[in-house]
């Protein structure tokens, strides 16, 4: 009981933390709404809270399956903490954010090459933004679609080489999949691989197709707006961590799929070895 208390409580701490983050970093001059950016880091470590100390799961998949939500947690702090300190560059400029700023901006460039999500994301903005404003934009797409590759990178890495999931025991698909439902829809490997391909598939299109209907929308929506330090922040880690964590959410039911039929396998194997004896 001490030990669940006390997990729940730390992984609640770090949601709140993690949300409130842009705020803490950037001058109070560039934060905005304070108060709900305060209630809302309260509502996140609250659910986080319940989530975590019951014993029976409700919407957070993978959650006995470490280390799979400790990357994605760990690639939103990293990419939400570097976005606030390259936005705080330009207004309260210290060495941590210069280094922060010159990292940014080579990975940037790097990766702003044709039809690249970086140089997507930079075409998204309007033709009338400062070139301040779109170096800024280029940079943080550059930190964050890095962050974003080495967390799938080293969740593919945790399956080949750590043997995910079974290394940290047995599997249970009910507790570590709430919401899937294995006695509907036909057969289960057939539906946790058709889901993992499809999750895959949309997290490889997303970084693409998110600048571009952004930009469709530049006529409901002012875009300008998305160059504002906080939103900036947010955006970035939206576009590059919602890809990046559908890729490995269906690289892990692509797991969970390949286990469970090699236990079938096992089981019809077995038992034609009692039939023949």
């Amino acid at each position: 009981m001490i030990a669940r208390i006390s997990g729940a409580a730390t992984r609640s701490v770090l949601v709140a933390l993690l949300i409130a983050m842009p705020s803490m970093l950037l001058p109070v001059s560039a934060t905005e709404s304070p108060e709900i950016i305060v209630l809302m880091a309260i509502l996140g470590g609250a659910l986080t809270f319940a989530e975590y100390f019951s014993n029976y799961p409700s919407f957070v998949e993978f959650r006995e399956a470490p280390p799979l939500n400790r990357m994605r947690f760990i690639a939103a702090f990293v990419m939400v903490g570097l976005l606030s300190l390259l936005t705080r560059h330009a207004l309260d400029p210290t060495g941590l954010t210069a280094l922060v700023q010159s990292l940014g901006t080579q990975l940037g460039e790097a990766l702003d090459f044709a039809y690249s999500p970086v140089q997507l994301t930079v075409l998204m903005l309007p033709l009338d933004t400062p070139s301040e404003s779109l170096q800024l934009t280029r940079s943080a797409a550059g930190i964050a679609y890095l962050v974003s590759a080495l967390a799938t990178l080293g969740f593919i890495i945790a399956i080949r080489i750590g043997n995910w999931p079974v290394a940290n025991g047995a599997f249970n698909v009910w507790v570590n999949l709430p919401l899937f439902d294995p006695t509907t829809g036909g057969d289960v490997v057939s539906r946790l691989q058709r889901d993992g391909r499809i999750n895959i598939v949309i997290g490889v299109l997303l970084p693409f197709a998110i600048p571009a209907m952004i930009k469709l929308m530049s006529g409901l929506i002012d875009v300008s707006q998305l160059t504002s330090p906080q939103m900036l922040v947010w955006v970035i880690t939206a576009w590059a961590f919602v890809p990046a964590s559908m890729i490995m959410r269906g690289l892990a039911m692509l797991r969970v799929a390949d286990l469970i039929a090699q236990k079938r396998r096992a089981v019809y194997a077995h038992a034609e070895t009692l039939q023949a004896v």
